[in-house]
Formats: structure tokens, sequence, C-alpha cells
């Protein structure tokens, strides 16, 4: 029976199968042995081939994936942690406050979907906790992304209304994905009520947020809607990137690029005719996107 993976917890996976029902299965033996280097070899999203063991199930195929997310493991360098598979797009919930969700984790995250060619949206959320100031950096990072193809919505996932966002969800299935405490679960919770996601606080101490989703689960909204809520993500390892196809995941450095002296060789660090250098100086390449870049490449990145 073909199924499609809804819930992992690890140990247990929940499969719907063609029939609708949910099935709660384990994993094969030798889907783990065969040479895999992530440390959830299946993951929600996946598409699965089960058979009946009792009362439950076994994953005994994983079916070819039309994409997937990744990240480094955070205990596993060598690892990669897949968040879903077979999306179609990925939501990244950030916060200018409470807790501050950096520029260098922004980009990681739009990098690794670039990858993929998963098309990314950006929710900055807590609209209603900034000052004057920080209303208008968010405007000027929307004005930073938006032009990149990526959606970018500012809002109060408390009080605003989510029509702009339920317009984006219909008929996709969605991966949502952020720090703790930037509102994932409030969020959820205001585009359908019945799900009833639990809610935490932020510390006073850190100004971090607590984790209160535990594993990645895949809700249906409708019919041909479905969203795949994550649990908070503190760092965003890249994972199977090399320095010279990384510039190749910037929108706008794609074209730019191939006007490098040097070509396909060259990195953009200290290159001469380096015509990434030269849209920075111009500003048709924003400062900060390539610091990011920089960062990604020379590896020095704290990835949070």
């Amino acid at each position: 029976m073909k199924g499609t993976v809804l819930k992992s917890t690890g140990s247990w996976y929940d499969v719907r199968i063609e029939t609708g029902t949910i099935m709660r299965c384990r994993i094969k033996g030798k889907i783990r042995l065969d040479d895999i280097k992530e440390t959830n070899p299946v993951a929600v999203g996946d598409y699965v081939e089960v058979e009946e063991e009792g009362v439950n199930g076994v994953i005994h195929e994983l079916l070819p994936r039309k994409n997937h997310l990744l990240r480094q493991a955070v205990k596993k360098s060598s690892h990669s942690h897949i968040l879903a598979a077979n999306i179609d797009q990925a939501m990244l919930v950030v916060t200018l406050k409470q807790p501050r969700t950096s520029l260098g984790f922004i980009d990681r995250f739009i990098i690794s979907a670039e990858a993929y060619r998963i098309p990314q949206i950006i929710i900055f959320n807590k609209a209603d906790l900034l000052s004057e100031e920080g209303k208008e950096e968010t405007e000027e990072l929307i004005s930073l992304y938006r032009p990149l193809g990526i959606h970018s919505i500012s809002l109060s996932a408390l009080s605003d209304n989510m029509d702009e966002i339920q317009k984006l969800l219909n008929g996709k299935i969605t991966l949502m994905a952020g720090h703790s405490g930037v509102g994932k679960s409030t969020l959820l919770n205001k585009i359908s009520p019945t799900l009833d996601r639990a809610t935490g606080s932020i510390s006073d101490f850190s100004q971090k947020g607590t984790h209160t989703t535990t594993f990645a689960e895949m809700f249906a909204l409708d019919e041909t809607t479905s969203i795949i809520d994550t649990p908070g993500v503190k760092e965003w390892g890249l994972v199977d990137m090399t320095p010279q196809e990384i510039s190749d995941y910037f929108v706008e450095m794609r074209e730019v690029r191939l006007g490098c002296k040097f070509g396909s060789k060259c990195l953009h660090l200290q290159e001469p005719g380096c015509a990434i250098h030269a849209a920075v100086e111009r500003g048709s390449i924003s400062e900060s996107r390539f610091a990011s870049y920089i960062s990604m490449v020379t590896g020095e990145d704290n990835r949070k």
C-alpha cells in the first residue's frame, strides 16, 4: 500500500494510506542501512510503501521525492536533517523582536529552499511589538526580499486577518519553520482554529522562545491544502553545497556571476574582474545579502 508520512516521532510514523486511514508504522531495518546520511531517513511528506504487521504497519520502501528541505544536523555535522519532503513552498516565520531573527538565518533558509527551487514565503510576525524604527526596518526588509520573488508579509498573528496568507496556502503543501517563540503555533491556530496548537512564552532572561512543537507534523486544512508544522530551529547550517555553487542559489547573483573574469571559478571574494563585487558597489545587489553570501562561502557564519 502507498501512503504519505504525516508525523514522525523518531521511532514511529503516522502514515495516511490510500484509503484515507492513518496507520502507525515503524521503519523496516534495511532502509536505515542504505548509505543514508540523514538523521531521519524517512521524513514528513515522504511517499512510502507500507504493509500491515499486526495492528500497526511497516514502512518497507521510500518512494522517490520531488524535493526536500534539509539543514545540517545539530549533533552530527556530517549528517543532515530533513524538515520535510515533497512540498510546494516553504514559509519562514521571523520576528525582529522577542526573539530577533538574524538576516543570516533568513538567507540560509532561503538558499536551502532555492537549492531545490522551492518557492519561499517570509512572514514578519509580531508587528504589534515594533517601534516606528522597527516598522521601518521591516518595510526595508520586505523591499529587499519581494523583488527576489519571495512573498513577504508583515503582520501580527494575534490580531490581523489571515486572508492574504490563506490565498498563498490554498491548494499547496506548505512547510512552516522558524525559531522557537516567533509565533508559528499562534499563526497556525489563527489560520485553522480547530488545530488548537499549544503556544509558548518568551523567556525574560534569554529573550528566546520555548519549544511547543516537538515533532514535525502535516495537517490538512482542506482537501487540497496542507501545512507542515516543524519544531523551532535554533541554527540553520547548509548541507551539500560547494562554495562554487552557493552564488547560484542567490537569485540576484545567478545571472550576474556569468560576467566574472574567472567565470565559474570566481568565488566573489577578492578576485579581480568580479561582476558580483561591481554589482554590490552599484547597489544592484544589497550589502546585507552579499555579507550573508560571504559568511556562507567562508564558513564564518554562526548559523543563528
